[in-house]
Order: structure tokens, then sequence, then C-alpha cells
């Protein structure tokens, strides 16, 4: 338990999830005057949590191990992955999600629709952006 306590790569990164997250919660109810626990934990939205949660990650791994260690270099490719996929797939399954909702919707009439798909998937490019500069943020105060 200790080891784990003490490991500056999970450290960072959870750090980094957390703060987007309180961040994210917090943009929310600025903008919907509406505090919603769900987005907490939630997906989507301004800053984004995986790309703050994955470069913070890499960014540790290279102040920690150097930029030409195995250990950089995996985090390092795991971040493009995870922040392109967010603003690519996720992010179109999240318009899918919220047509299909509105469609739903327009048919159900006076009736209750079935559950709603979660709209709340994907990033937009800024907000990748802001979550990257996050965890940049995040490993460097932590180092």
């Amino acid at each position: 338990m200790i080891a784990l306590l003490q490991n500056h790569l999970l450290i960072s990164s959870l750090a980094a999830w957390l703060a987007a997250q309180v961040i994210k919660t917090i943009l929310y109810f600025v903008v919907n005057k509406t505090l919603d626990w769900h987005r907490l934990f939630g997906d989507g939205g301004m800053p984004s949590g995986h790309s703050a949660t994955v470069t913070a990650l890499a960014v540790t791994a290279a102040l920690d191990e150097g930029l030409g260690s195995p250990l950089f270099a995996v985090s390092g490719i795991l971040a493009v992955i995870v922040m392109h996929d967010a603003m690519g797939v996720r992010l179109e399954a999240g318009k899918h999600a919220k047509a299909i909702n509105e469609l739903m919707g327009m048919l159900a009439g006076d009736s209750k629709p079935e559950e709603a798909l979660k709209e709340f998937l994907g990033h937009t490019p800024l907000q990748v952006f802001f979550g990257a500069l996050l965890g940049l943020v995040i490993a460097l105060l932590l180092r």
C-alpha cells in the first residue's frame, strides 16, 4: 500500500483526473445554474479528464524516467491514442446519441420515451487541449 502512495505516475494521473472533474462540475454549475453531481464522475465536458490524466502520466514519466525511456514511450503513445479517440469516435457517438434522443422524444409524443442515451461522451479539440494543459500543469506542480 505504501508503494502505491509513493507512485508518482499514479498520484499525478489521479490528481489531474480529480482536478479536471472538479473543474468540469464547477463550470457546468456556472453555465447551467444547476449542480449536477453526475458531472463529477461523468465523461465529456470542459476540461477533458481523459486528456488531463494521460498527459499527467506522460509528463510524469518523462520527468521521472527521461524522454528516451520505454515508460515515456508507452505513456506518450497512450496519451495520443486516448486524446485522438476522445475527439473522434467518442465525440461522434455523443452527437449520434443526442440526435437519437431528440428523435425518440419526438416519436414518443406525450408518452414517456425509453431511457435516454448518454450524450456526454467525447470532447471537442478545445476541451482536449485544456485537459492536456491541466495534466501538464498538475504533473509539474507535483514534481
